[in-house]
């Protein structure tokens, strides 16, 4: 009673509405802020299909461990200019993401999946004296190796794949700076270039990889690379064209582009369905682009471009 008294209030019953679905999908995407592979896991909480394939499909845009380090660099380096800047855009960032995850969710729940809300009830274990052994075992075992195998299934194959490209030679370039050139001209609409776009593609085993990749395709290395100087990265990345712009969009295409392949993986196991997992890959994607698109026609707009 006292529920729907205050649906009738308003502007408030939005603020409510928000609250109780907030706390449905709560769980399962601070968890995606570790890996979204194990916030897929974490879905499994969520008792209505419905809700657990919301959750499932929105998990990614939950930026993992492996996108912090080049979201860092950019918030701290190329915006603030100091660590504590940096940090304050960064928890915006993340604030920002966890705005993104409940606006498509409420999306999806208005559209394709539509339903009655189900309430979130979350059982407490009974209480015992922590038994370390057994929980050590299980972490591992059961945890740490079983997502640890799905990551390797698919990164092994990918390193070989990263290092054909960049050590096969076309004329005088290597694939991976052909490539670069081709895709380019599509990039350049999203306020991205063929290296940033094409790192990202190449990232799909690791998101960990996609910062290496753009110093290895700016240095025409051959080899991933990494630089250990701040200041070096971000000279690096003036001298090849890198604008205000074009780090504001590679921020967003972080927090919203295709999941790595072991979340990619996982969702199908947990899905057990191709459709919902191209949806998966599909859905932040088109989100981030879309993003990134408005940004750069901004940013032209205003001369920043």
């Amino acid at each position: 009673m006292e529920y729907a008294i205050l649906l009738r209030i308003p502007f408030l019953h939005i603020g409510v509405r928000c609250i109780l679905f907030a706390s449905t999908f709560y769980p399962s995407m601070c968890m995606g802020f570790g890996c979204n592979a194990c916030g897929v896991i974490g879905c499994r909480i969520i008792d209505s299909p419905r809700e657990r394939l919301i959750a499932v499909l929105t998990n990614s845009f939950a930026p993992c461990n492996g996108r912090f380090p080049l979201l860092i660099f950019l918030c701290s380096v190329f915006f603030a200019g100091s660590a504590a800047g940096g940090a304050l855009l960064l928890t915006a960032v993340i604030a920002g993401s966890v705005l993104l995850t409940l606006a498509v969710s409420r999306l999806l729940s208005a559209t394709v999946l539509r339903g009655m809300p189900s309430s979130f009830t979350l059982e407490l274990p009974p209480y015992r004296m922590p038994q370390p052994g057994p929980v050590i075992v299980r972490s591992i075992l059961d945890r740490t190796l079983f997502v640890l195998g799905r990551a390797a299934a698919v990164a092994a194959p990918a390193g070989v794949v990263i290092w054909l490209l960049s050590h096969i030679m076309v004329g005088d370039a290597s694939v991976f700076t052909h490539l670069t050139a081709w895709l380019d001209p599509f990039a350049r609409w999203f306020g991205l270039d063929g290296v940033i776009l094409l790192a990202f593609v190449l990232g799909f085993p690791a998101n960990e990889l996609v910062m290496p990749l753009i110093v290895m395709g700016y240095l025409c290395t051959g080899t991933l690379a990494g630089v250990a100087d701040p200041g070096a990265f971000h000279a690096l990345l003036l001298a090849n064209g890198w604008t205000a712009c074009t780090a504001l969009c590679t921020l967003v295409f972080t927090v919203a582009h295709w999941p790595c392949s072991t979340t990619c993986l996982t969702i199908w196991k947990e899905t057990r369905s191709v459709k919902w997992t191209a949806v998966a890959a599909l859905l932040p994607t088109v989100c981030g682009l879309g993003l990134c698109f408005v940004i750069r026609t901004a940013c032209t707009m205003c001369g920043m471009g």
